[in-house]
């Protein structure tokens, strides 16, 4: 099974910076409620924009970000979280090219 990274950065406005972090967080609970398909999160704050919000996910593997990711309408937290995106500026799933 290969590890899956996955980045996603969006765009907040500065005063809701604080509440989607606190929602990231909700929903990585939530996407691991079934099953621990998430084995490390992170969110980070750009360091030149601190509008821009990172997540870092890793995830066990490939076919599990991509049967997790289609259920993204279903999550609780998913409404409150894009109704605070002001854009969605970039997403992606990434598998290692070195290997070990």
């Amino acid at each position: 099974m290969n590890k899956c990274t996955e980045f996603a950065v969006f765009q907040v406005a500065k005063q809701n910076v604080s509440k989607v972090i606190e929602i990231s967080q909700a929903i990585f609970s939530e996407m691991n409620k079934e099953a621990k398909v998430i084995t490390f999160s992170n969110v980070l704050v750009k360091t030149d924009n601190p509008e821009e919000v990172c997540w870092h996910l890793e995830w066990v593997s490939a076919d599990a970000a991509k049967l997790t990711t289609a259920k993204w309408p279903s999550f609780p937290s998913t409404k409150a979280f894009q109704s605070m995106v002001v854009k969605d500026l970039y997403y992606g799933h990434f598998v290692s090219a070195i290997k070990a």
